[in-house]
């Protein structure tokens, strides 16, 4: 299987991993044009088990390291299996509820609030998993992605409100906090069930990346039977959708959620097979900087703050100060 030989190059792949996590939800808003939100989640959940399969086959099976695919969970203990697949359900609840954050109050507050959350509890809770790294480097760089994510929200809030959902803005940020701490726990599951410090020969029972990426997607996928069909019976905002009006979706459509979830399931591996590197502190650390790379998105591409005053401009802009620098802090707690 691939395996990452250099601290250089996961990080390279852990800042990959940001754009991906920080990119599939334009997808869902392409798609929510003429698509419900609960509907584009399972063309999301399907292409990230298909995401999962595909690179189980490719990058997870080829070369002499490590063990490939097929032998790798034919051995994984039932408790590793277990904390993987449940690292997926977690997830799943989480990121459910971030997705309908983002068709209430839009990326720009879903992204900031849920996932900036999320980074905060999550680098703690990954780092007494696996405390590798120098802690004053990694949790200094922390709080100053911190402080970028809190400007990003002051700045959200001052955004003119022409995507302003229906007066829901309030139930869409307790939705993003619900999702954030959720959000937090999923990693260190996925995490639990490798063998982190040896990738190459990993121990009797562990998994390596790329099974555990498929155990968790089929966490994901499994648990979208109960989550999402409780969220298309009893929605958040709006009238109750069913599974004869997804299977009328167009082909287009279908592809444009499948796309969202191969997108993140990119990120996903990549941070994974980039965590016996940098440690999963760093490699999650990282990736949930995810909600600037949305900043990005929604500032530059679909113009979310046009109109918006000179005092949102700076705040902006100090915005990606405090982001660029927190991240360099967290790359140089590796070294």
């Amino acid at each position: 299987m691939f395996i990452v030989q250099s601290y250089l190059l996961a990080v390279a792949l852990c800042v990959i991993t940001m754009i991906c996590w920080g990119s599939w939800g334009n997808t869902q808003k392409l798609a929510s044009k003429s698509w419900r939100y609960e509907l584009f989640y399972w063309d999301y959940v399907i292409g990230i088990l298909l995401f999962s399969v595909l690179v189980a086959f490719t990058l997870g099976s080829i070369g002499k390291e490590g063990r490939s695919f097929v032998e790798d969970i034919s051995q994984v203990a039932p408790a590793a299996f277990g904390s993987a697949l449940l690292g997926g359900v977690i997830f799943n609840a989480s990121n459910i509820l971030l997705s309908a954050s983002v068709s209430i109050a839009g990326m720009s507050v879903a992204f900031p609030v849920g996932v900036g959350l999320a980074l905060a509890l999550g680098v703690v809770n990954n780092y007494v998993l696996q405390p590798k790294g120098d802690p004053i480097l990694l949790f200094g760089g922390m709080a100053l992605v911190l402080v970028a994510i809190v400007l990003n929200g002051v700045a959200s809030a001052r955004k003119p409100q022409s995507e302003a959902s229906n007066g829901n803005s309030s139930k869409g940020i307790v939705l993003a906090v619900c999702a954030g701490i959720l959000m937090a726990f999923f990693y260190r599951f996925v995490a639990a069930a490798m063998d982190l410090d040896c990738f190459e020969n990993p121990a009797v029972g562990k998994a390596t990346p790329y099974t555990a990426f498929f155990i968790f997607a089929l966490g994901v996928f499994i648990s979208n039977f109960v989550f999402n069909t409780l969220c298309m019976k009893k929605p958040f905002v709006g009238e109750p959708v069913s599974y004869r009006q997804y299977f009328k979706g167009t082909v287009g459509t279908h592809l444009v959620g499948l796309l969202g979830g191969c997108i993140w399931g990119l990120g996903s591996i990549l941070s994974y097979i980039s965590a016996g590197k940098a440690g999963a502190a760093i490699s999650y650390a990282l990736g949930q900087g995810a909600p600037m790379i949305a900043a990005i998105w929604g500032i530059f591409v679909w113009k979310e703050f046009k109109g918006s005053d000179k005092t949102t401009s700076r705040l902006l802009g100090l915005m990606f100060v405090f982001f660029i620098t927190g991240l360099a802090f967290i790359v140089l707690a590796g070294n």
